[in-house]
């Protein structure tokens, strides 16, 4: 049994809506630019593919690409878009896809979504054995935000908007979050919602692609490939299978 929170038909019916800004095409369109030149034309597998944000605009560049996700609402959710782009239901430290790929990728902190590290190690595992040799393995994901929190205060906020509050609470010891939405609807009321998750660090990641396989190659703070530094609140990193 997987510790990942599970998307239900309500939270997929809505999730395109509730994550706009991440589909802007001064978002998207460099995560997808990236995604295609580190592909080097081959074929590419996306875990936790969700609704297609990435994978569908892979494939209208003509990128084979096919996905592993966890919610088969989700997947609906794809389908009702893309029917022909192939996923695989399951679990994204353990599912498998048929055939070698030449990059894998995980992309908007899903990383996380796998509440164990011991998940999280065979997650990268699992990226490993889907690639053919020379193939790279890319996650994008958050630094913890623990230099916000003031002492003996366990909760950050995020956004502040007209729209949607979002605050971060810490488990410090166990390594562990919860972000906490409260998102306004037409009507005035809020509604709330909850996401959990294992936050990771940069060199954490480094050592779970190496006990994968896998050699690192390169690290970003953004996907034009900006600078990785001490003040990054969060990374694109790739790491190569030999």
């Amino acid at each position: 049994m997987t510790s990942s929170d599970l998307w239900t038909a309500e939270a997929a019916e809505r999730y395109d809506e509730s994550s706009t800004a991440m589909f802007r095409p001064e978002v998207l369109d460099p995560t997808v630019d990236r995604l295609v030149g580190l592909a080097c034309g081959g074929r590419v597998l996306e875990l936790a593919v969700g609704t297609g944000r990435v994978a569908i605009p892979l494939a209208e560049r003509g990128v084979d690409v096919s996905g592993i996700e966890l919610s088969q609402p989700m997947v609906d959710r794809l389908h009702a878009k893309r029917p022909d782009l192939p996923v695989v239901v399951g679990d994204m430290a353990a599912a498998t896809v048929p055939g070698e790929f030449s990059l894998v990728y995980l992309v908007f902190n899903t990383l996380g979504n796998l509440r164990t590290q011991a998940e999280q190690v065979a997650c990268f595992r699992n990226a490993a054995r889907h690639l053919g040799p020379g193939g790279r393995f890319l996650v994008e994901i958050g630094v913890p935000s623990l230099r916000r929190l003031p002492p003996g205060q366990t909760a950050v906020p995020f956004d502040v908007s007209d729209g949607h509050l979002g605050v971060d609470t810490y488990d410090l010891v166990g390594q562990q979050g919860t972000s906490h939405h409260w998102t306004r609807e037409e009507d005035g009321r809020f509604r709330y919602g909850v996401h959990h998750y294992r936050y990771v660090w940069p060199e954490e990641c480094d050592l779970m692609a190496q006990l994968a396989g896998l050699e690192p190659e390169s690290r970003w703070s953004t996907w034009q490939g900006d600078p990785f530094t001490g003040d990054s609140e969060s990374h694109v990193s790739v790491w190569r299978r030999p």
